[in-house]
Parts: C-alpha cells; structure tokens; sequence
C-alpha cells in the first residue's frame, strides 16, 4: 500500500513509528489523541490530529482511511479504540482496505517454554493479557458482522531507540530480574511496523499473525551481554518475587514461551531485520 490514507488509533511508541514508515510511504497520515498538547505535536509533525472523543470529527477521518491501525491498549470497558471507531465506520459507511488491531502476544497465557503459534488456544494468565483476549475477539466479530477486513498481530516486548536494555543501563534504572527458566521474544520496533506494512499490502480478513524475532531469550543473558558489550558494569540483581519489582513488571514474568513467527514470514513475506536481539542492540549503539 505505497499510496493511501493511514488512520492510527493510538499514536504511543509504535504508533509514532508506524506513521512515520507511512509518511515514508507516500501516504496521508492522520492520528487520534486525547491529550491537547499531544494533538498539537503531531499537528506540527505533518499528522492530521483527530480527538476520539469529536464523534463528528472521527467519522470524517476514518472516511477518508483505506487503513486503520489500532495500537491503544485495552481498558476496563473494553478495546477504546473498538468502541470509538465501530460507530465512526457505520456513521460514515466507510470500508477501508485493511484494519489491523495490535495485541500482545500476553493471549497465550504461560508455556512453560514451549512454541506458541497462532491457532493455539488462548490462555491468558494476566488482566492485561485477558483483556487483549477480550478486545480481539470484539475486532474479529465486528469484521465478520459488518464486512471489514480486520487483522490481528501479537506482539511481545517492543524494544528500539529511546526505549532499549541500552537505554536502561545508561541512565542507571537497569536491573537484572531473575527467574529461573523464563524465556520470552522480543520485536524491534521497526520490524513491527514493516510486519503491520507487509500485511496492508497482503490483506487477509480474520488472519492473526505473530510478529516476534527468532531468538527467545532469558532477559538475564540480554542484560548481561549488552552491559558487556557497553564496557558498563553488570546492573544490581533483584529476585522477580522481590517487593522492589512493580506489579505489572511481575506480572510480565507470569509467562514463559517462545513465539513462532512462521506464519508471518510464509504469507506475508516479512523477515525481521533485526532477527536477534543482539542484532537489536547493535543498530541501537550505532545510532
């Protein structure tokens, strides 16, 4: 889809990137916040700023996207972006080419190590994870009952400039949080977006497609590498079931599986370009 309309609902970490890969593109961008400073700097950015809550307003952006790309997290109520955007589509009668809900891949609950592919059940072993269950589950019935090409992609911990292990132990807030066995994949963020890039160009309604790396990893063995690789000294060792460790961080280490992203590399061509995080951490030095 090199030419086009780009609608994200959620312009956070990778919503940002994702608009600029479009602008990149050739595409018209236009993005929703609720925060009026953050609509003035995506205004000033070349980002048509739409506020969710303008009914009137979001019914003309979403007319005028060919895809729509959902990244807001799910809340209590449920998906905002679904409970925003649905009405908006109706009220506009619009059928955009491609609508892609990210999620995380926290639907599969903990494997205890194993593979995780798409077609496995879902097992969420967390709120935010339930949710997500939740918040698909409501995009893929409002495809199939009003007639939209809605896509899902699970994505694990998102890393890249500004947000990485090297970040972290630069500024000192880096920890190694141990917990014996735990294994999980991670995504640079560029990688995901040219994974959500490759689906517009092979839309497939109903599809959900892992988009990971190829190397789970302990978090351990990432921090300790890159510390090295840093010439920095090895960060402070807590226990995951330490009080110093935040909930939700806690929450994060529930889980323990490897993603398979088989199914993205066989339909949609995609290959990550970073396919290692040690291949992550190198384009983030060399910046």
């Amino acid at each position: 889809m090199a030419q086009g309309s780009l609608l994200v609902f959620g312009a956070g970490y990778l919503g940002r990137a994702v608009l600029a890969g479009a602008k990149r593109r050739g595409m018209t961008v236009a993005a929703t916040s609720r925060d009026t400073d953050r609509r003035a700097t995506l205004e000033a950015e070349g980002v048509a700023a739409v506020d969710p809550a303008d009914a009137e307003a979001l019914a003309a952006a979403v007319a005028k996207a060919s895809a729509i790309l959902v990244t807001a997290p799910p809340e209590g109520h449920g998906c905002p972006g679904a409970k925003a955007l649905l009405p908006a589509l109706g009220e506009a009668g619009a059928y955009p080419d491609w609508i892609g809900y990210v999620s995380s891949t926290a639907v599969y609950g903990d494997r205890n190590g194993g593979w995780v592919f798409e077609d496995d059940a879902l097992n969420a072993a967390s709120l935010e994870g339930a949710r997500r269950v939740r918040a698909e589950a409501d995009w893929l019935d409002a495809g199939r009952g009003m007639g939209l090409t809605v896509q899902i992609f699970r994505l694990p911990a998102i890393y890249g400039p500004g947000r990485s292990v090297a970040d972290r132990l630069r500024d000192g807030t880096a920890r190694i949080v141990r917990k014996p066995g735990q294994v999980f994949n991670r995504i640079y963020v560029e990688d995901a977006v040219e994974g959500l890039f490759a689906s517009m160009d092979r839309p497939r309604p109903g599809a959900a497609y892992n988009l990971t790396d190829d190397a789970p990893s302990p978090v351990e063995i990432v921090m300790e590498d890159a510390a090295r690789r840093m010439g920095l000294p090895q960060p402070p060792e807590v226990d995951w079931t330490d009080p110093s460790v935040s909930e939700g961080m806690r929450r994060f280490y529930l889980d323990s599986k490897r993603i398979s992203n088989a199914r993205a590399k066989a339909e949609l061509g995609w290959r990550p370009r970073h396919p290692t995080w040690r291949d992550g951490l190198e384009a983030i030095l060399a910046r």
